[in-house]
């Protein structure tokens, strides 16, 4: 039946609804209290269908909402009288969330009096109660220690009212109160205006047909998913990595595998990750929503075809998790407070890079990772007013992942992200906070050098204005670099130091909280990412421009790139016998 849909009409009402989640989005965005929603863009939204599949996400963090389809299901499992007017507040990790600190509103969107749809916001909290003031906390042994208040899909709303008991509960906790209430009653304005444009198009084409749709724009997905996948050959490809050490997990950090197996007749891919190690005495540990997210994130890295975000494209890949696992479904009491980040971005790293391996114009690099102190949640009493503030500032970014026919972005922010989140403006977080930002640079040479070259890393120092100011934050792939591919270099690793007034240099833990006295400056390295492809084959034009703007330096340009230059002016001669030089000790 899906094939005899209007093709026209398919095309109209998913535009539809991806404008529907846009304007979701936008109005979020505007009217959020905490910079790391209105200003980093840390929060996704999403409309789910009846039974719980993701239908329409537009720009939405792919960690976020690729594994969204289970916090509907919460909602349908635990509440047996849902009805309109109803909202509900969800974080547990345990269930179908990401982490405690990214609050849920779910909405259902009824037509005729039924269920058809849910309207989906995810936000990253500024603040969300746990024992210390940050909502990533790698360090905590297990839920306890983390301390974040955990509401496991709780109705928050019944016919359009708050309920307050909720809500005095988040107020009593979060250090915060006013600007969390802020970003809630934004998450839900979000929710509501895709619950009224729902209603609207429903008026406008019949809820028959937008049910109709539903199922041809799925079945259309998974055509086009079924028609990128049969191009490749069948293959069976283990990537793997290795998180640098942190607290709880050794000396020698957290090695990770994924197993992927492409069978193009069948149309289907499964990424396995159950050979991982079991849950960790720390929040790394990944859930059942981000460790699918991350998987799902990498194979669309990896394809050169672009496709729908939604549950059709996802019939066809396979993601085996297992209990109990750092990789999987975290088992209670196992803290997952930094469950979308660490392993998260390795787990898509891992997977984009082993599609590298199939031939040239597949996978990408792997892209930087990590929250170096000018990505780290900052706290502490602004002597200028006497309030408490807490929040994650993105000051700094790190480098994306070359790509088979791009260099990596230097606004990539981290892998699960995808390169959608925004970075702070400086101006704005100082007015904000007690921090004065004296630069924001990227480094040259940062980048792997390739044939299309990584992101640069960002050289970030900030000074703090008062006494008492605490950044949490933590450095990774200071051992484990991000890896270039296909005779791509990798990426540089990260550092972080502290510069006293009188000009003393002191290193700072590699992960954990800092307390900051006035005039002091921390300055924050940040890794760059890989590299794809032989660097010697990159367009001599293309490292002519990389010099001029500073991206690289001329000895990279000489020793890396084999390009030759004299004044301003690429040495063809030098450069041509250089580079061939350069292939035979290569061969």
């Amino acid at each position: 039946m899906s094939r005899n849909f209007d093709p026209v009409k398919l095309s109209v009402l998913a535009n539809a609804f991806d404008g529907v989640v846009r304007e979701m989005t936008s109005g979020l965005l505007r009217s959020a209290r905490s910079s790391v929603i209105n200003t980093a863009r840390d929060f996704s939204c999403a409309v789910l269908t009846a039974d719980n599949q993701l239908l329409a996400a537009a720009e939405g963090v792919p960690v976020h909402v690729f594994g969204a389809g289970p916090l509907g299901e919460d909602m349908v499992a635990l509440h047996h009288d849902i009805r309109e007017g109803d909202a509900f507040l969800h974080n547990d990790p345990y269930l179908g969330n990401s982490h405690a600190a990214d609050h849920v509103i779910l909405v259902p969107i009824f037509i005729e009096g039924r269920h058809l749809f849910t309207a989906v916001t995810k936000a990253h909290q500024a603040d969300c109660g746990n024992s210390l003031p940050t909502t990533f906390f790698a360090t905590a042994r297990d839920v306890y220690e983390e301390g974040a208040l955990i509401f496991p899909c709780v109705r928050i709303q019944r016919d359009y009212t708050d309920l307050d008991d909720i809500i005095r509960m988040c107020r009593a906790r979060i250090r915060v109160p006013d600007q969390w209430y802020g970003d809630y009653l934004a998450s839900v304005g979000a929710s509501r205006i895709a619950e009224r444009r729902v209603q609207e198009l429903a008026d406008k084409f019949g809820a028959d047909t937008l049910v109709e749709f539903v199922d041809a724009w799925f079945d259309y997905s998974e055509r086009l998913a079924v028609s990128a996948i049969e191009k490749l050959p069948e293959y069976v490809m283990t990537g793997s990595s290795t998180h640098d050490p942190f607290p709880g997990t050794g000396p020698d950090g957290v090695p990770l595998q994924a197993t992927i197996s492409v069978k193009p007749q069948e149309g289907r891919v499964t990424i396995d990750l159950r050979d991982n190690p079991d849950n960790l005495p720390n929040g790394l540990n990944l859930t059942r929503a981000t460790a699918t997210g991350a998987a799902l994130a990498g194979i669309l890295a990896g394809l050169p075809e672009s496709l729908p975000s939604n549950a059709g494209t996802f019939r066809r890949v396979e993601v085996l998790l297992r209990d109990g696992c750092a990789v999987g479904v975290p088992k209670h009491p196992y803290s997952c407070s930094s469950g979308t980040t660490n392993l998260a971005d390795r787990v898509v790293n891992i997977v984009q890079a082993a599609f590298a391996g199939i031939e040239d114009g597949y996978g990408t690099a792997e892209g930087a990772a990590g929250q170096a102190p000018a990505k780290s949640v900052i706290s502490g009493i602004d002597e200028r007013n006497g309030n408490a503030y807490v929040n994650q500032i993105l000051v700094g970014g790190v480098g994306g992942p070359a790509t088979p026919y791009v260099d990596g972005w230097p606004t990539y922010q981290r892998p699960v992200c995808g390169a959608l989140l925004y970075h702070d403006s400086v101006e704005v977080d100082e007015q904000r906070y007690p921090i004065l930002v004296h630069e924001r640079v990227l480094i040259a040479d940062s980048g792997g050098a390739g044939r299309q070259r990584g992101g640069l890393g960002t050289r970030v120092t900030i000074e703090a204005r008062d006494d008492g100011l605490t950044l949490t934050y933590g450095l990774e792939g200071k051992f484990n670099p991000p890896q270039g591919v296909r005779g791509g270099a990798n990426g540089s690793v990260p550092e972080a130091w502290v510069e006293t007034p009188d000009g003393t240099r002191r290193e700072i833990p590699v992960v954990g909280r800092f307390d900051m006295a006035r005039g002091e400056r921390v300055v924050s390295i940040a890794p760059g990412g890989g590299g794809y492809g032989d660097p010697l084959q990159r367009d001599v034009d293309a490292v002519l421009d990389d010099l001029r703007e500073g991206r690289i330096t001329p000895a990279s340009a000489r020793d890396d790139y084999g390009v030759v230059v004299s004044g301003d002016v690429v040495d063809e001669a030098a450069t041509t016998a250089a580079r061939q030089a350069g292939t035979k000790t290569a061969t």
